[in-house]
């Protein structure tokens, strides 16, 4: 479990490695994003790395001894958090080795390679990557660097609350993309210790409605199939801290359609020219889709979290 305080903490600590990215008003547009409310959009597009994932990294990454740092580090990845542990493990010389599934964007996994870091392909999910991830820690001794379930992560992940309601105190709510939970974590932990009445959106693709499953049960279940084919939100289950914290903390689990993202990528790219991947979509394209109504004046921040060309063009 996670508090304010080790959001806090990883905050000063990821500092030097880390862009405080910019909130800022969608509108004017063209095309409004949602018939009611004032929507803002925090571009985690431009962040290092090109999405959130290096605050949960870079995170992890201080927290290492020397003995930590020399066994190397390796994780698994849809795309983005390899790309963000393989620029961590390069800015502080350290190996680093990540898994990823057939389906990775071939785009994310040549990042992985440029930024130095080996790249195995593996299986047809994240899950099944992740397997030969963790067998791989513990054949080599390697630090395992889990994308969404270490707190170390999460706590970094939740730096995007403090920034967001720093710059807008009166944010009413945030929505947020789910792939394993650990940003949604992160966010929920530290928006609602500093601001109790403020509501967290979890967005989810139906294709692998991981949380919503999960929320629906009253407990973790594991997806029987994901057919969503955006790999970086194709968890086929959360991790049960994620669980427990955001069980208390959201508001509710909105659907979108693989078709949603593709959509609001393009959007995005069009009318502000932001290049957001899928799961940078995610959240902006449950307002463009109706999953998630807001009330007239309310205030709600979108989390674009990932850069990617899918949009474009």
């Amino acid at each position: 479990m996670i508090t304010l305080d080790d959001v806090q903490a990883a905050a000063r600590r990821i500092a030097p490695f880390v862009r405080r990215t910019p909130l800022f008003a969608a509108a004017p547009m063209h095309r409004r994003i949602a018939a009611d409310g004032e929507i803002l959009l925090k571009l985690d597009t431009l962040q290092v790395s090109g999405s959130f994932k290096a605050r949960g990294a870079f995170s992890r990454l201080t927290l290492l001894d020397d003995a930590g740092r020399r066994a190397g580090l390796v994780t698994a990845s849809g795309g983005n958090h390899g790309i963000a542990v393989a620029y961590a493990a390069r800015a502080a010389g350290v190996a680093a080795t990540v898994f990823v599934p057939r389906s990775v964007h071939p785009a994310k996994a040549e990042r992985i390679r440029e930024y130095g870091a080996r790249l195995e392909l593996v299986g047809a999910v994240w899950d099944e990557a992740n397997r030969a991830a963790l067998a791989h820690a513990e054949q080599s001794g390697a630090t395992y660097v889990h994308p969404f379930a270490d707190p170390a992560v999460a706590a970094g992940q939740g730096t995007l609350a403090l920034e967001m309601l720093a710059d807008d105190p009166a944010l009413d709510t945030i929505l947020v993309a789910i792939g394993g939970g650990g940003l949604a974590s992160g966010v929920a932990v530290a928006a609602k210790a500093l601001k109790p009445a403020i509501r967290i959106i979890g967005v989810e693709p139906t294709g692998a409605p991981t949380l919503h499953a999960s929320l629906a049960a009253g407990e973790v279940v594991t997806l029987p199939a994901i057919t969503t084919k955006v790999p970086t939100l194709a968890a086929g289950r959360t991790d049960e801290r994620n669980f427990a914290l955001l069980r208390e903390r959201l508001e509710r689990v909105v659907l979108i359609e693989d078709a949603d993202m593709e959509v609001t990528s393009r959007l995005l790219w069009s009318e502000i020219g932001i290049a957001a991947d899928l799961s940078g979509a995610a959240a902006v394209a449950a307002l463009l889709a109706g999953a998630y109504r807001p009330a007239p004046g309310e205030r709600v921040a979108a989390i674009v979290c990932g850069a990617g060309t899918d949009g474009v063009g």
